[in-house]
């Protein structure tokens, strides 16, 4: 008889397991800490983030996985392989840098923010958007999706007394709820239709289902979509993203732009190529729709901020995160028709590397302007070059890389690449909304970049820039110079190991 105790690998689940105990710790020294040391709590969260970064080295020599079925050493419910690690370098890279962030907005905020609940907060939510890429059952799935969007709600609302704040909180949660809702009964339909939640074990039995419960397994693979469509912002569940992002603390509208996106469609991709695709017909075709209707939705919303109003700089960056949003879920949905589907998720993961750095990049030079402009309109940045020349040349690389414009190479790369898997699974036809949408997108993102070398309106303001805000703005800049010295870096993540 084989025994029921499973051995744990606590290397392969280390990552995000470091990330919640540093979480606790922080949550408990702030009940001993005087209020003169708090800093001290983001420094612990910096160090912690950065330490579960460097755990996934150790994973690099060959793929691991565990919690899995007694006598079945194959269907497991967390696997590190290739995408995870990626998904996870990605999570955690950003929680580091929307970190560094928050530890000057907090010392801006003078205690309007509590410091140990925004610190456990945060590395709650990174714990579980690390977890996610690594689940291989809906449960876990599900699970890590709602422990990484749980604290990220309570991180909108967290500052006290904001009605913006309060308001994008709640938007953001009931919004958030809804699609959960729709996903949970999704899952019970296929789990009823299968009587399994491993995805693996779902591939294979989905297409055998009886023909009585043909219907409920095609509804339950439609309705699990949503709640993950509604992480990735996809129009139509896109409404929340731009009040979110205003009301929220910067660094946290910085955080949603990248971890957010990244929980949402490695969630996509793992219940899409690993669970269902045996319904590539269903799926493919919904995806391929939203894509086109993302990114034309996201590029016109950005194109019509207007310069001078409160907060257009934020909104701008929203609304453009929507945008690409939709170039994201391009090569999902080309996975349905390609032939080498791993080659068109690889696509995907590595635009999502790209943006992630030059947009947390972007979002760390709006901090910055943010911090003597408390409006943050576009029509701030005027002149920037003149009062702050590094953060101008800065600013225009990360908005031409968004753009796919030299010097930004890296972007250029990565829309090639999305550009090409459209092609080569033979939809024309959103490869050419794709390619009007990267012309649209140039208009505002070449307006902003122009605005930054203008002569400023009056005396230029010098920009105080703290440490902690020069080591984000440094480390995106590194990264995005060398991803376009060296774009193969990130394209390599075309093997990404899922099958």
């Amino acid at each position: 008889m084989s025994s029921l105790v499973q051995s744990v690998d606590w290397l392969a689940i280390a990552p995000p397991t470091l990330a919640a105990v540093v979480g606790l710790v922080v949550l408990v020294a702030d009940l001993f800490i005087g209020d003169h040391k708090k800093a001290l709590l983001g420094w612990v969260s910096v160090a912690g983030l950065a330490a579960s970064a460097l755990l996934l080295l150790p994973l690099l020599d060959g793929d691991r996985a565990t919690f899995c079925l007694t006598g079945d050493a194959k269907t497991c419910s967390y696997t590190a392989d290739h995408f995870t690690l990626a998904i996870q370098f990605l999570v955690l890279g950003g929680a580091l840098l929307a970190a560094l962030l928050s530890v000057t907005a907090l010392k801006d905020a003078d205690r309007e923010i509590p410091e140990g609940e925004f610190w456990f907060l945060l590395l709650s939510s990174a714990a579980g958007a690390a977890l996610l890429p690594a689940s291989r059952d809906l449960a876990t799935l599900i699970v890590a999706l709602e422990v990484a969007s749980l604290p990220a709600f309570a991180l909108v609302g967290i500052k006290r007394g904001d009605k913006k704040s309060s308001e994008a909180a709640l938007k953001f949660f009931l919004s958030s709820v809804t699609a959960t809702a729709v996903s949970l009964m999704g899952v019970s339909f296929v789990y009823a239709s299968t009587g399994t939640l491993y995805l693996t074990e779902i591939a294979r039995k989905i297409q055998h289902v009886d023909g009585q419960l043909h219907t409920l397994a095609q509804t339950g693979v439609v309705l699990t979509l949503v709640g993950f469509a509604f992480k990735t912002a996809a129009v139509p569940f896109h409404f929340w993203v731009p009040d979110t992002y205003v009301g929220a603390p910067l660094p946290i509208a910085a955080y949603l732009s990248v971890v957010g996106k990244a929980v949402g469609f490695s969630g996509l991709i793992l219940v899409t190529v690993v669970a269902f695709p045996s319904y590539a017909d269903v799926w493919g075709p919904a995806l391929a729709a939203l894509a086109a209707l993302t990114m034309t939705v996201g590029n016109v919303g950005a194109l019509r901020q207007q310069a001078t109003r409160a907060y257009s700089a934020v909104r701008l960056l929203a609304w453009s995160s929507v945008g690409q949003a939709g170039y994201l879920l391009v090569p999902i949905a080309a996975a349905a028709y390609s032939k080498d589907a791993e080659k068109a998720i690889g696509s995907t993961v590595a635009y999502a590397l790209m943006y992630a750095a030059v947009n947390l990049g972007a979002f760390a030079v709006a901090a910055l302007v943010g911090r003597s402009k408390v409006l943050n309109r576009v029509s701030d940045y005027r002149g920037l070059y003149a009062s702050n020349p590094l953060a101008a040349l800065l600013l225009g690389f990360f908005l031409l890389c968004l753009a796919g414009l030299p010097p930004g190479i890296i972007g250029l790369f990565a829309k090639v690449t999305v550009f090409s898997a459209a092609v080569d699974a033979g939809l024309g036809w959103l490869a050419v909304v794709m390619a009007v949408n990267v012309v649209i997108a140039l208009f505002y993102y070449l307006q902003w970049t122009t605005l930054l070398f203008r002569a400023p309106e009056g005396e230029p303001e010098k920009h105080r820039v703290p440490a902690p805000l020069t080591a984000a703005i440094a480390l995106t800049a590194v990264l995005g110079v060398a991803l376009s010295g060296a774009p193969q870096l990130v394209l390599r993540f075309s093997d990404t190991g899922l099958f």
